[in-house]
């Protein structure tokens, strides 16, 4: 059974479009961890475009199950992250101009860059995840450059139209699950996942994880997060 990471960033990218005060993502996860989430996955952006700071601290220092801190690998929020020290960080790229994390990070093309922000990270006590796409180069420098586990990208998956493209990009995430486990990395993943398209990458039995957020935050505005959450939660056992 996978566990649930509930991605509630788009609780502040609902307030944020007011700049006002709600719906607070404190309160959201909160709820998420009240109604079965095993952890719950932020990002703070450079630009700050949803998450902010006070939203960081607030969350760490109020939730009791692990916090995923999902992060650009710049000085700066490096800094923030030591200060805070979340339970664990996934390096994602970033781009000021997405919609949202377009693709995994390249660590190949970026080993000493990474390597550095991963062992400042690990040197502060923080477990290090890398966010790349379903690819056995990746895999193999993730755990070159001293990460604890990788988040495989599953966003092409889950953008597949036609049910042949969809196994083929199931079957190259299932592969890097294997390689990256038998590599003994902690294997997560997560993008584009919803309640129609998660069960076969839930059932992966090296997948430790999956982070979820969109969909779980759109059902929840029809629904209610408690509910959107459980019934999540369900799909991923």
């Amino acid at each position: 059974m996978a566990r649930l990471g509930v991605n509630i960033d788009h609780v502040a990218t609902v307030r944020q479009a007011r700049r006002g005060v709600e719906p607070d993502p404190v309160h959201a996860a909160v709820l998420a961890e009240l109604a079965g989430a095993d952890g719950i996955t932020i990002h703070l952006r450079e630009d700050r475009r949803h998450i902010q700071d006070r939203d960081l601290r607030l969350i760490r220092e109020t939730i009791k199950v692990p916090l995923n801190l999902e992060m650009g690998a710049t000085d700066e929020i490096i800094g923030i992250a030591l200060d805070v020290k979340p339970e664990m960080v996934t390096l994602v790229p970033e781009k000021r101009e997405e919609l949202t994390t377009e693709g995994g990070l390249d660590v190949k093309a970026n080993r000493k860059k990474v390597a550095s922000a991963v062992k400042r990270l690990k040197a502060g006590g923080i477990f290090v995840s890398l966010f790349i796409d379903p690819d056995k180069d990746q895999v193999k420098e993730s755990k070159k450059v001293g990460a604890d586990a990788v988040e495989i990208h599953t966003g092409s998956y889950a953008d597949a139209t036609t049910k042949e493209e969809s196994l083929r990009e199931y079957k190259k995430i299932f592969d890097a699950c294997k390689i990256a486990h038998k590599s003994g990395l902690i294997v997560n993943a997560g993008h584009g996942l919803n309640y129609r398209n998660v069960i076969p990458i839930a059932a992966i039995p090296e997948i430790h994880e999956l982070n979820i957020g969109h969909s779980i935050i759109a059902r929840a505005v029809l629904v209610g997060l408690e509910r959107a959450v459980r019934e999540m939660k369900e799909l991923c056992s």
